[in-house]
């Protein structure tokens, strides 16, 4: 993997500069990608999988991160949600190349409040308001055209007028007891650094062979 030139200031990952939270630390490094107006900045691939083990990642949009953890928003009723209902557990990954940096999250999975989710979809652009009204996620449908047909539809119901949250649409808070922070070096020596959540609550840090 090679170093972007454009950003050389980008300092060796050592544990001397890490935040004892890691939580933190993510937050830190993602607004950095936010600022230098990365592609993508915000998509991370979320990792569910079935009560029996069987395993699924999809790409998503990371919409908020704090203390309390990683927040994304979907349809409930789509494969992720249904595999959330039974094994309410999911690793992350979100990647920003240009800065040969990586973080890996494992941790259980709730959903949001309504109060929380409401507030979110209200900030939504109309039309992906209306695109939550409009598809059943995950499930078939017989063509595009019925798709496209059933978004103008509701398109016209709600002209002039507020566009509801669906019941089935919401907000997802993954709540972490490991992360991994990942930093490209020479020869492939990468730099690997743990956190693991104690039953206390409290942090520790190993660094990891590449």
């Amino acid at each position: 993997m090679m170093s972007n030139p454009d950003h050389k200031f980008i300092p060796d990952l050592d544990e001397s500069i890490l935040h004892p939270n890691p939580i933190m630390q993510f937050k830190m490094w993602f607004d950095q990608a936010l600022a230098a107006k990365l592609p993508h900045a915000d998509a991370m691939t979320v990792a569910t999988a079935t009560k029996d083990g069987r395993p699924s990642a999809r790409v998503v949009l990371l919409k908020l991160v704090d203390d309390r953890g990683l927040v994304f928003f979907t349809n409930y009723k789509s494969r992720k949600g249904g595999e959330l209902s039974a094994n309410p557990r999911a690793a992350l990954v979100s990647y920003w190349p240009e800065f040969n940096r990586q973080v890996r999250v494992e941790g259980t999975v709730s959903q949001l409040s309504a109060d929380e989710s409401d507030a979110y979809f209200a900030t939504r652009p109309r039309d992906s308001q209306l695109s939550s009204l409009t598809s059943a996620q995950s499930e078939t449908i017989a063509s595009r055209g019925e798709l496209d047909r059933h978004f103008e539809k509701l398109k016209q119901q709600y002209e002039g007028k507020s566009i509801p949250r669906p019941s089935h649409w919401g907000g997802y808070r993954v709540h972490a007891d490991r992360i991994e922070f990942w930093q490209s070096r020479f020869a492939r020596l990468n730099d690997r650094i743990l956190y693991t959540r104690q039953p206390s609550g409290s942090w520790t840090t190993t660094r990891l062979q590449p």
